[in-house]
């Protein structure tokens, strides 16, 4: 009797070119993601990842914490434990790792009261609902995984356009210090978009679709405690509210040693970004505003001020996000994937998931599908209604986390009620 489930003997990217542009959480994750899961039977495409940053930079100047979350499986956890890496970002987090006995996310009033703490189950399999690492740490572990899957990439090169050329492949024009003569052309069968919110490839094919401003303006920085930080932000991450006065402040260990804070507030049009590594007197504007705005919160909020002593890790941030969209291939085999389709602001807390997911989502598809469009399709399927999900409760984030008057009453009485639900269950 035939075998009605023959083992495929074709794979339409076999031996053929697959170009990623960006190497963050993303495309770091569909690179390592297409190595675990391509057919061993089959010929492997070649695989080539470019980066802008040279290695040293790319894994040396990000200073501060994000979350992976754990409670189901649209979580970064989720992701890291497909891509074999779980045990070893586990080792590596800040907090959360130890799940139930660790620290979680928890808000606070303006006199530091605490309204709500959240501890949601580990999805299946899983031992943690959620971690804070640092995004150095996090990336290292996916270019390590990448580099001993034998991956190939070249750090310092960018790619800033893509077309087509006659035969249907994808021309992608790079440079950067990574390029010998300033600029040049490479040719492959798929361009896997992953160069942030920013893309120059996504502006030159979709030029309308840009980042637009969420109406929130953060600023802040990282304080340093050489003594160790401050209970109870040692052991929790979470935010602050400020009864109705229009402010509040997210906090997160970056370490045992520092707190990255951020306060933040409406404002009806975007101001200029500062970060990277601002002036002595930037800076200094910056905090002397934050101390000002922040005032309602208490001792610990201008301690924090008072502990960023580095001008390098000073920010002021615009919250910027862009809406998904689904592709058309009919022009180009490009996929945009990660912020590259659909940015999310930090109020999400929920970008290094997404990107994480999308990588392995992608990959997963490709390997499983007849075509490349078909691929797509079901990628585009679970990628696109989750980041607008996202989208939208960072937009309710924003809304109410700084509302005012009996809007903000209405907030906090809520949220009261959602902790104590949350603790009555289990998972506050």
């Amino acid at each position: 009797m035939a075998n009605p489930n023959p083992t495929p003997t074709h794979h339409f990217l076999s031996s053929r070119h697959i170009l990623i542009s960006g190497a963050g959480m993303a495309g770091l994750s569909f690179t390592l993601a297409l190595h675990k899961l391509w057919p061993p039977h089959l010929p492997p495409p070649r695989v080539t990842l470019l980066d802008r940053d040279n290695r040293q930079n790319a894994l040396g100047r990000e200073g501060y914490s994000l979350s992976l979350a754990g409670h189901d499986d649209t979580g970064g956890l989720y992701a890291l434990k497909d891509l074999g890496l779980l045990d070893s970002a586990l080792d590596k987090a800040i907090l959360g790792a130890q799940g139930d006995m660790g620290g979680c996310f928890r808000v606070w009033d303006e006199r530091f009261r605490e309204v709500m703490s959240v501890r949601p189950k580990p999805a299946e399999g899983l031992p943690s609902a959620g971690i804070r690492i640092a995004r150095r740490d996090l990336r290292g572990l996916l270019v390590d995984g990448v580099r001993d899957a034998g991956g190939e990439a070249r750090w310092g090169v960018a790619a800033v356009k893509a077309e087509t050329n006659g035969d249907g492949r994808v021309v992608v024009i790079v440079e950067g210090e990574g390029v010998r003569d300033g600029e040049e052309r490479i040719e492959c069968d798929l361009l896997v978009v992953a160069d942030g919110g920013g893309s120059k490839i996504r502006r030159g094919l979709r030029p309308d679709d840009v980042l637009v401003y969420a109406g929130a303006v953060q600023m802040g920085g990282i304080a340093s405690f050489p003594e160790g930080i401050p209970p109870p932000l040692d052991e929790n991450w979470g935010m602050q509210l400020s009864g109705g006065q229009g402010v509040c402040c997210f906090y997160s260990p970056v370490d045992k040693k520092g707190v990255v804070w951020a306060l933040s507030f409406l404002e009806p049009e975007a101001r200029s970004k500062l970060g990277g590594n601002p002036s002595q007197e930037a800076a200094d504007r910056v905090l002397e505003e934050a101390r000002e705005r922040g005032k309602i919160l208490g001792p610990l909020f201008q301690r924090m001020v008072d502990a960023t002593t580095e001008p390098a890790s000073v920010f002021c941030l615009p919250a910027r996000d862009k809406a998904p969209f689904r592709h058309d291939l009919d022009g180009a085999a490009i996929v945009f994937i990660g912020d590259s389709n659909h940015a999310v602001s930090p109020f999400a807390g929920y970008g290094a998931s997404l990107a994480l997911k999308d990588g392995w989502d992608l990959a997963r598809k490709i390997v499983q599908a007849g075509s490349l469009r078909d691929a797509v399709l079901e990628y585009d399927a679970i990628s696109e209604p989750r980041a607008v999900k996202v989208r939208g409760t960072s937009r309710w984030r924003i809304k109410y986390g700084h509302s005012t008057g009996v809007t903000a009453f209405i907030f906090h009485t809520l949220l009261a009620v959602m902790g104590y639900i949350l603790w009555l269950t289990g998972r506050g």
